[in-house]
């Protein structure tokens, strides 16, 4: 076993010990750095850890040494930018949304991850992820998927490496966002109904959970956000990284400077997670997290342990784990990554809830001032700056356009109506 190896087996046997210990805590990341490494047992201030199944501990301990070997290797490195660049179109632009900023009183841009290859932010952390299983010999890949974007990003990579691809996704996922599930057929890959539960994302990361506990020899797990047993949170958070330090460089050389806030939407928070890390050393930018105000873990949640790891999450008095809602299918979820846990916490970010009618009305004011449509999720973020724009008068915003519409068109026909459209939107 490697060093990387022992040490990693050594932080997550003390995490065993610590599962029914309330309030335990293993150092953290610094907090005037909140983006650099969590701490040596997988922590984020108090949030963080591994929390899973012994049978799942050398999984996740020889997925740290293989990540962090792979991460120092210039080759690992130059062969992901390669595919990052000539397969899935990066660098994405920032938009200056002129007709927007007007309507707003406020300097609104976009950094474009719906410009990327299969129509998300998704595909920077899968790629990655693919090339690292190929690296450590696993011809399998699974993943969970609530919107579908990152089972379409995991069957995308996996056609491309030539791997073999499970997503799973909840029932009621599925009839949402059929489109994204026949795409993931085409690609090659078999999507498995997750029906217990709430049958949503919850649900389907608990039936690969299982999966991988059975097949953990041939198989990794390509998990979609910044949550999970460490090394999951750090290591989705660095392959979607790039966001943050392009959009950093853009802002500097279209503004002169860094923009005064940065939004993006919320679930387990993975898009945020790469666009904040840009700018965690700018004291002057303000981070903002918009959440489903039926899944709000930071605002309705209290610590807890969900998915192996420790963070807020929405839980009952008896602490069993609340069922979230929410409009858009990639946003449901009862939890959020332990890093956001840690940056709500420190102050460093800001999180608030956002109605499902708010984010309608960012859906169609986008398309109706800037000719784009947003996914939902994206939606949400839009909808945070628009509830503040009086607020946010005269400032310069950075909204991370995380996914594009197209998979949500469907959905919101059937809420607006034939004639409803016509009256959505800021007036």
């Amino acid at each position: 076993m490697t060093a990387a190896a022992e040490s990693a087996k050594r932080s997550s046997e003390e995490d065993v010990t610590r599962i029914g210990e309330a309030g335990s805590a293993g150092g953290g990341a610094n907090v005037a750095d909140p983006f650099s490494d969590p701490s040596e047992n997988g922590r984020f201030g108090d949030f963080g850890g591994r929390f899973v199944p012994e049978t799942l501990m050398p999984a996740c301990v020889e997925l740290e040494a293989a990540f962090r070997d792979a991460w120092a290797d210039p080759g690992f490195r130059a062969e992901l930018d390669g595919l990052l660049r000539d397969y899935a179109g990066r660098p994405s632009p920032v938009t200056d949304c002129a007709r927007l900023s007007e309507r707003l009183g406020v300097r609104v841009l976009l950094k474009r991850e719906d410009l990327n290859h299969t129509g998300s932010h998704k595909i920077n952390n899968v790629l990655g992820q693919a090339l690292l299983a190929r690296r450590m010999g696993k011809s399998r890949v699974i993943a969970e998927t609530g919107a579908g974007q990152h089972g379409v990003a995991t069957a995308t990579a996996a056609a491309l490496l030539g791997q073999e691809c499970v997503v799973y996704m909840g029932d009621v996922d599925m009839e949402r966002q059929a489109l994204n599930v026949f795409r993931m057929r085409l690609l090659g890959a078999e999507v498995r109904p997750a029906s217990t539960g709430s049958r949503t994302l919850k649900d389907a990361v608990n039936e690969a959970m299982r999966d991988w506990v059975s097949s953990v020899e041939t198989t990794h797990y390509c998990l979609g956000s910044v949550m999970g047993p460490h090394p999951y949170p750090w290591m989705v958070r660095e392959l979607h990284r790039v966001i943050g330090d392009e959009a950093r460089e853009q802002c500097r050389t279209l503004l002169g400077a860094d923009p005064d806030v940065v939004v993006a939407c919320v679930g387990g928070g993975s898009n945020a997670a790469g666009i904040f890390s840009g700018f965690g050393r700018s004291p002057g930018t303000e981070l903002w997290g918009a959440e489903p105000a039926g899944g709000a873990a930071v605002n309705r949640g209290v610590p807890g342990i969900v998915h192996g790891m420790k963070s807020y999450l929405m839980q009952d008095e008896w602490g069993q784990v609340l069922e979230a809602d929410s409009i858009s299918a990639g946003l449901d979820y009862p939890g959020i990554g332990p890093e956001h846990a840690h940056l709500a916490e420190t102050g460093r970010a800001r999180y608030e809830a956002v109605s499902d009618d708010e984010v309608l009305d960012a859906f169609a004011t986008l398309a109706r001032t800037e000719g784009i449509i947003p996914a939902l999720e994206s939606a949400h973020a839009l909808a945070m700056v628009i509830r503040h724009r009086q607020a946010l008068a005269g400032r310069t915003v950075l909204v991370n356009l995380s996914g594009r519409g197209d998979k949500d068109v469907a959905q919101v026909s059937d809420i607006f109506g034939p004639d409803a459209g016509a009256a959505r939107g800021l007036r």
